[in-house]
């Protein structure tokens, strides 16, 4: 399998990437857990479908500790009890925020005032942008249908 468009090396797309990738870098480096932030990544990507995120960052998650209990439980993380009340506030964020066309009001007021109990306005920056973010990324693989599954931990940098 080839991905339709070589997103790495294609000039305009590999400079887009960059730009992106530095947004990227101001979110993981915020005061939002790293595990919340991979929990979100993870959730956002099963919900869009993009292997080549879920490749990376249940790698990137595991890598990083993150047990296979919580990793396989991510997408039925209403009936687990591995998470957090924080994680799942984001998670819930996470998918109504991926989601938007599905829901005709988009995020709900619950959902968000759920989420500002946990995350303080710092951390809710993090949250909205990171969602935004990985959306962003799933939608620029499924497009090129970039191709999964040979992602080692760190590769990018």
């Amino acid at each position: 399998m080839e991905a339709r468009l070589n997103l790495f090396g294609n000039a305009l797309a590999a400079k887009f990437l960059r730009q992106i990738n530095a947004a990227g870098k101001t979110v993981s480096d915020s005061p939002l857990p790293a595990s919340t932030q991979e929990l979100v990544k993870i959730r956002a990507s099963q919900i869009n479908g993009c292997g080549f995120c879920l490749d990376m960052h249940t790698k990137d998650a595991a890598h990083a500790g993150e047990t296979a209990v919580r990793l396989n439980m991510i997408a039925a993380w209403r009936e687990a009890k591995v998470f957090t009340e924080a994680e799942r506030a984001a998670l819930e964020l996470a998918e109504q925020g991926t989601r938007i066309a599905d829901a005709a009001g988009g995020v709900t007021d619950e959902a968000w005032a759920n989420a500002a109990k946990h995350y303080d306005e710092d951390q809710l920056a993090a949250l909205v942008t990171l969602i935004a973010m990985i959306n962003a990324y799933n939608r620029l693989n499924v497009i090129v249908q970039q191709p999964a599954g040979d992602y080692e931990p760190g590769m990018f940098g």
